[in-house]
């Protein structure tokens, strides 16, 4: 096939439209501001042939995509760090989300999940490619409170309540004791809130064993100040500029 018949590459031909250097072309077409037929194309590779039509944003500038923290909400059975498109998909992008900020191919590439979930709990993951995030969830991993609400079979009497909010040593680690509570009883299951400090994969599981409790279901509802809240499983959203972890 000639070049011709495949075209030229789109950060080629959008330079000549825009009278820009190809790498302002690069950034326009990763911000999301160039359309091919009416459809927008992220990748400067793509090729488009002369009988295409081409179109830059009214107003758009070429700027590099500014990183991005997400808040995935993870459903029960999938592994925390299973791969980025079994996760991070764009259609589940949040109606919830008050962003205002289009979702870019960009916004998930090289996207790192520090707060590890058990594969058989749901809840709330927090992925980002912001180094301030990334040294926060990091640096203070060991201080950072999650709340997880925790069903176990059958009811929890006052010495297995007791035990659990004692200090656990989990996997030869002493830990900072959890605040556990009994937030409701019904049809055989006890709802418990545990606010733990850390994110330890197994913590919970371990700490339940030893108070002998077996575990039904498991939710993270929220790592630091950051909330689940308003997420459907598999759903995600953009951290917005206003939160803190």
């Amino acid at each position: 096939m000639t070049d011709e018949a495949e075209g030229i590459r789109l950060a080629k031909r959008v330079a000549a439209l825009a009278g820009c250097s190809r790498r302002e072309a690069e950034l326009l077409i990763e911000s999301g501001a160039v359309r091919v037929d009416g459809r927008v194309v992220e990748v400067p590779a793509h090729r488009v042939r002369d009988a295409q039509q081409v179109e830059i944003e009214t107003g758009a500038r070429p700027s590099a995509v500014e990183p991005v923290t997400l808040l995935l909400h993870k459903p029960a059975g999938i592994a925390f760090d299973a791969p980025l498109p079994k996760l991070l998909v764009m259609v589940q992008h949040s109606e919830s989300d008050r962003s205002q900020r289009p979702p870019l191919q960009r916004h998930f590439a090289g996207q790192h999940c520090f707060t590890p979930l058990e594969t058989g709990a749901s809840g709330l993951l927090v992925f980002t490619q912001e180094l301030r995030v990334e040294r926060k969830l990091v640096e203070d991993a060991g201080l950072i409170e999650n709340e997880v609400m925790v069903d176990v079979a059958g009811p929890v009497d006052p010495r297995a309540l007791h035990r659990l909010n004692q200090s656990p040593v989990i996997d030869g680690r002493a830990m900072l004791p959890a605040k556990v509570s009994i937030g409701r009883e019904a049809d055989g299951v006890t709802g418990l809130r545990f606010a733990v400090k850390g994110s330890w994969p197994g913590q919970i599981a371990q700490m339940c064993d030893m108070a002998g409790l077996r575990i039904v279901a498991m939710k993270r509802i929220r790592v630091g100040r950051l909330p689940l809240a308003g997420l459907a499983p598999g759903e995600w959203r953009f951290m917005a500029p206003n939160e803190r972890v």
